[in-house]
């Protein structure tokens, strides 16, 4: 049986260690809160209440719990405190030689059969536990922030970690209501290394100027569906807590280009822009550990007058249901809507494939009846390009082949008037390529539905070196009509959802392929541990390890950097027929 701790100290009680102590006493475990400072014990005490408090007013705990939650806390000044304690936690800053210091200590006055655990994102639970003379009573126990709210546990063990100490860890972590992933001792464990490649990501596209903060954060918000973009959620973190796990895990982690802190982030820590804690970081915020984001020098302009010659007429070529999809949604809209087919398709069938578009937005109370009957009103079909040549923007939905996208691009340049804007949907071809295929560049912009079929998804309108800021904003007014989010980006492979969406999935199968951690692992730590809505293996089902595939090769073939080569598990399950849901088999 496991043992059961009935005592457990807490060191350190910033934002994290306080939040520790709560989930403890909220278990009925007695806690030992300690600190190095009456003035740090009286700012952790203060946390602990105001988190409480919080709980009570939202009706999430009851007064009379919250006054026995608070009862089984002892808060003390010293490590002497924590002498007959069953285990100990701490949660001091991401230092490593304050934490062999610590450990060194606790090993001196705890007594003999303590476990020693550490709170560490990303420091070598080896090289903390060797600074005692119990390593094999020493694991790492990573709780995610708020530790009150977020399900997983990370417990982290060394090649030493004795298994009865892992057994005991595990069944107290069932104990508080949470979910453990157990794992071995390498940078970053799982939910670090997997987040942190993404966000430094981030960084170093808002460092090349190729996307603004803002439609980074808001195209992973809305394209990737996460909870917070990267951006924002690196001023939650705090930009120096960022630099550091980053650094470690680049010295830790075979020095992965990926995990290298972007230039712009170090310079950030320096000037003292932290995020949030400080009130300025990536945004400014209205005081230091505000939320509430206020406008500063990088805050994008109200968005000016609409263009002088606005867009009243849509033309959309393609066949299958990305197509019809963009006619459902531009006739919606109230443009008028020249559908252009070729002539393999059935006209009839593809009008009921709208219709049936139509039909869902009516379901789904988008759009009434009387407005879906005047959408149909407004198609135009054809199978002759022709009939494009009075359009005011054309959208090509055709297959992401060059050669098929030059070749059509290159017609309809030579049939549509003067100023139409010639926009592609490809999410993996350079849109330069196809938009010198025209003889028209400045006229031509991807337009990027990332998800065409939701209601509010966001698109992104790529610019190429060559696209002109009229083309541009007609894109920028279009997306606006359909009531749809636009973000702006460079033409570079991927663009912005993409780009950092795939790396991550790619980092994911790296993990699997190299034995650290399993499929169900990995998913419960991004969704329990980061918030994400899906798990990264079950996500690349969905979307298909083919379709993953294709995207990373091209990433890799535009950068060149290792850390951007598709995995070989991924290309070889691809190669075996294993693509995901469609298929049945894929990573599960």
């Amino acid at each position: 049986m496991a043992r059961e701790f009935t005592s457990v100290g807490v060191v350190g009680l910033g934002t994290m260690g306080a939040g520790i102590v709560e989930v403890f006493a909220r278990s009925g475990v007695d806690v030992v809160a300690v600190e190095i400072t009456d003035d740090a014990l009286e700012r952790g005490r203060t946390t602990l209440t105001g988190s409480t408090d919080r709980a009570v007013a939202k009706g999430r705990l009851a007064a009379a719990d919250r006054d026995a939650l608070l009862d089984r806390v002892t808060f003390a000044v010293g490590l002497d405190a924590l002498h007959a304690v069953d285990l100990v936690i701490e949660a001091v800053p991401e230092r490593l030689d304050l934490k062999r210091r610590l450990f060194a200590d606790l090993d001196r006055i705890c007594k003999p059969e303590a476990v020693l655990a550490t709170n560490t994102s990303s420091l070598s639970v080896t090289e903390i536990a060797v600074a005692t003379g119990r390593p094999e009573q020493v694991i790492g126990i990573h709780f995610f922030n708020p530790a009150p709210v977020m399900k997983l546990v990370e417990v982290v063990r060394t090649v030493v970690t004795a298994d009865d100490v892992v057994a005991d860890v595990e069944a107290l972590c069932a104990r508080l209501g949470k979910v453990d992933v157990t794992i071995g001792d390498r940078a970053g464990f799982v939910a670090n290394a997997l987040l942190f490649g993404y966000l430094n990501h981030a960084v170093t596209m808002v460092e090349a100027r190729y996307a603004t903060r803002e439609d980074i954060d808001v195209a992973m918000k809305l394209g990737g569906g996460l909870p917070m973009g990267p951006l924002a959620l690196m001023d939650l973190i705090g930009l120096d807590t960022s630099y550091e796990v980053l650094d470690t895990m680049y010295r830790r982690g075979g020095r992965d280009r990926r995990h290298s802190p972007a230039p712009l982030l170090r310079q950030m820590v320096t000037a003292g822009l932290l995020g949030r804690k400080s009130g300025r970081g990536f945004y400014t915020y209205e005081r230091p550990g505000s939320s509430k984001v206020v406008p500063d020098a990088q805050t994008p302009a109200p968005a000016g007058e609409p263009p002088t010659d606005p867009v009243r007429t849509v033309g959309v070529v393609g066949a299958g249901a990305s197509a019809h999809r963009l006619v459902a949604v531009f006739a919606a809209a109230g443009y008028q809507v020249v559908a252009v087919s070729p002539e393999s398709e059935d006209l009839a069938t593809a009008g009921a494939a709208v219709r049936t578009a139509l039909d869902e937005n009516v379901a789904q109370d988008q759009l009434g009846e009387a407005d879906r009957d005047a959408a149909l009103d407004r198609i135009t079909w054809s199978t002759a390009s022709t009939e494009l040549a009075d359009v005011d923007l054309v959208v090509e939905a055709v297959a992401d082949d060059l050669d098929v996208k030059k070749a059509l691009l290159a017609d309809l340049a030579a049939v549509c008037k003067p100023g139409t804007v010639l926009a592609t949907t490809t999410s993996v071809l350079p849109v330069i390529d196809l938009a010198m295929a025209t003889g028209r560049p400045d006229d031509v912009v991807g337009l990027h539905f990332v998800h065409p079929g939701a209601a509010t998804p966001v698109v992104e309108i790529v610019r190429t070196i060559r696209s002109s800021v009229a083309a541009v904003d007609t894109a920028r007014a279009v997306c606006a009509t359909l009531g749809r989010t636009g973000v702006v980006c460079d033409d570079r492979a991927g663009f912005i959802v993409d780009a950092l969406l795939f790396p991550y999935l790619n980092d994911a199968v790296r993990m699997l392929e190299a034995g650290y951690a399993g499929t169900d692992d990995v998913d419960h730590a991004m969704k329990l541990g980061c918030g994400y809505p899906t798990g990264p293996f079950a996500l690349l089902d969905a979307i298909g390890l083919d379709v993953a595939l294709a995207v990373q090769r091209r990433l890799y073939a535009e950068l060149r950097d290792p850390g951007f080569a598709p995995a070989p598990l991924l290309e070889q399950l691809v190669t075996a027929g294993h693509l995901g849901d469609r298929t049945g088999r894929g990573f599960r």
